[in-house]
């Protein structure tokens, strides 16, 4: 099988998989409301099949971020809920790094040729700063809210960051968000929407907490030949 048609055949199953996500249903179970009903539920069954319980968290999360399905704040908030903090954390920063790596690769497989190709020109400065300082950009990207996961996965898989950097930095730079999430997640029945969990004062922080290495980097490059003249 020639490359293209591996790719049809890897789209071919995507929609399949997405379309087969949203024809069972399966938007029903992943609300807050459903979540809080069955908490003292998923709390038993945990108890009494701890491994399974894990293990099929584990891989609903991977394929719920890796293809970019709604629910990730969901499963979050419930890995919270059922594992504990430490555990839940533990757990959602691997599954949802991992998740994340998988659709960058995917993101990378279909579209990286064909975009660098068609728009090679006008991406060199781009590609040029990501390679530079992609680290950066991307910890940045990760840390604040405001952007949805799903897009920087899909946008960085066509740019030539690294897939090692770009698992250890999602990994680093969606930790601060997990913790928050999975702790919300412990103190479910006072959740009553997934949007209070964020205050403005915490999309700040997360804000400053990003930008600085970006800051501090740009200040050592002006710093450093007044210094070696120095």
């Amino acid at each position: 099988m020639n490359k293209s048609w591996s790719k049809i055949a890897l789209v071919a199953v995507l929609v399949a998989l997405v379309v087969g996500f949203f024809y069972s249903g399966a938007t029903e179970y992943l609300t807050l409301d459903y979540l809080k009903s069955q908490k003292d539920n998923f709390a038993e069954f945990y108890e009494n099949n701890r491994a399974m319980t894990f293990a099929a968290y584990a891989v609903g999360y991977i394929l719920v971020t890796s293809l970019s399905l709604p629910g990730a704040a969901i499963l979050t908030l419930a890995g919270g809920a059922v594992f504990g903090v430490a555990l839940g954390t533990v757990v959602v920063s691997f599954a949802s790094t991992i998740g994340a790596t998988c659709a960058f690769l995917v993101s990378r497989y279909l579209l990286q040729g064909a975009v660098q190709e068609k728009f090679g020109d006008k991406l060199k400065k781009i590609n040029q700063g990501i390679q530079e300082e992609g680290a950066f950009y991307l910890f940045t990207l990760r840390l604040v809210p405001a952007f949805p996961f799903f897009v920087i996965n899909l946008v960085m898989g066509i740019t030539p960051i690294r897939t090692v950097v770009f698992f250890f930095v999602s990994q680093i730079g969606m930790l601060p968000g997990t913790i928050v999430y999975v702790n919300a997640g412990t103190q479910l029945a006072q959740i009553e929407a997934v949007r209070d969990i964020l205050s403005i004062e915490l999309i700040g922080s997360f804000v400053l907490l990003g930008v600085f290495p970006i800051i501090a980097k740009k200040l050592v490059g002006l710093l450093r030949p007044r210094l070696s003249k120095e």
